[in-house]
């Protein structure tokens, strides 16, 4: 991981995206007409890995680095031809994607998800400080308490960047058995999150 002394995660970013953008050139040159089957298992298995590796470390949170991330997806889906002259959002709805923001979001939600569930061999102690006022009848009942921060970087930091979306979620989503069970009504709330 590539990170400044202010610990901005731009740098990374920059080289993420490059490693990407060097694979999608690769496929152009080895793949010149794509379908929509043919994209998504090309693009899920080479591209899309490298803005997404270990993103929860080091997830962007300046627009100019999250633009030079989507910049990456918004190149990839122009290689199904009939779907070039689409606007980006257009392409996305009808190849079934997400940005590559709101898949950020998803991820850090899955991974809370398994810390306070214990799914990973993690202490949440180390992360999150569960919300204790007994009087709050509103949220789930794992609700996290919103920690302060006195700098911004610190804001953006996983254990507090997503505290508060998290507790927007439903008691249902909360009490999902599984990671598999939690992605699927995750997904189906998803529009009450981004």
């Amino acid at each position: 991981m590539f990170t400044t002394d202010s610990l901005k995660p731009s740098l990374q970013c920059q080289k993420a995206a490059a490693k990407a953008r060097s694979v999608l050139g690769m496929v152009r040159r080895n793949f010149r007409k794509l379908n929509a089957n043919g994209f998504f298992l090309v693009y899920k298995s080479y591209v899309r890995p490298h803005p997404e590796y270990c993103v929860q470390a080091w997830s962007p949170y300046h627009q100019k680095d999250i633009q030079c991330l989507e910049s990456v997806q918004r190149a990839a889906t122009k290689l199904v031809p009939s779907l070039r002259k689409l606007s980006y959002e257009d392409r996305l709805n009808r190849l079934g994607l997400t940005t590559l923001y709101q898949r950020r979001i998803r991820g850090d939600l899955i991974e809370i998800y398994k810390i306070l569930t214990r799914k990973v061999n993690v202490a949440s102690d180390n992360f999150f400080c569960l919300h204790t006022n007994s009087h709050n009848t509103r949220g789930h009942s794992l609700k996290l308490s919103v920690q302060r921060s006195r700098l911004d970087v610190r804001k953006n930091f996983f254990s507090l960047r997503v505290v508060r979306i998290w507790n927007t979620l439903p008691q249902d989503v909360v009490d999902s058995t599984s990671v598999t069970v939690f992605k699927r009504r995750l997904d189906k709330c998803r529009t009450d999150w981004i």
